[in-house]
């Protein structure tokens, strides 16, 4: 899976995402374009490139919950243990400006290095086929969390996905949990707003 893939290729994950942006010149770049360009890196990086639009402060309407989808594909593979990635061409073939996407991976790259430059094999049980298969479960839990249209839904499980896939990518079973245990925190305060409604939630998580 994703750890066989980085034994060819190591290069970090941002390189890779502003790479596959940079060298697509079209004015829209369809995601199966995209998982082309990244197919070498597997699951993580695609999970990063869907999880993007929530993690950083660029306006783009609609698309923040539209990608709640796909990663509910990959994090369904994940848990069953699939080698390569799949999407139905009808996610495949949308596309989405390439401004937006290099506009996004811009934003991300100088905090993603600085995560980067922390990451390192360990803590090997969370990165093996059954640690991938839990992360695909939290994967699911948290883009459930992100679908929902909800105030601050979404970008902490969102950053909880970044951080899961980070690890993912550099085998770093402890990076995947710091990942796990955040997307759970918004996952917590999702609950909180659907039980106890926006206002006394934000008060909870002192948001408010």
């Amino acid at each position: 899976m994703v750890i066989k893939r980085l034994k060819k290729k190591n290069r970090a994950a941002s390189d890779v995402l502003e790479d596959a942006i940079n060298n697509n010149q079209n004015d829209r770049v369809s995601v199966d374009e995209l998982m082309h360009a990244l197919h070498e890196r597997g699951f993580g990086l695609l999970l990063i490139i869907f999880v993007l639009p929530n993690c950083v402060p660029i306006p783009a309407p609609g698309l923040t919950s539209l990608t709640a989808i796909p990663i509910m594909f990959l994090a369904y593979q994940l848990i069953v243990g699939r080698d390569a990635p799949w999407l139905p061409s009808w996610i495949a073939n949308k596309t989405i400006r390439r401004t937006t996407l290099a506009m996004m991976i811009a934003k991300a790259a100088p905090r993603m290095k600085k995560v980067e430059k922390l990451l390192r094999a360990r803590l090997s049980f969370a990165s093996s086929n059954t640690g991938e298969r839990v992360v695909g479960v939290f994967c699911m839990l948290f883009a459930i969390s992100i679908a929902l249209p909800l105030p601050w839904t979404n970008f902490i499980p969102g950053i909880g996905i970044l951080v899961m896939s980070l690890g993912l990518l550099s085998r770093d079973g402890v990076t995947i949990l710091i990942g796990i245990a955040i997307g759970s925190v918004g996952v917590a305060l999702t609950g909180a707003i659907i039980i106890l409604g926006p206002h006394m939630a934000m008060k909870l998580f002192g948001l408010a």
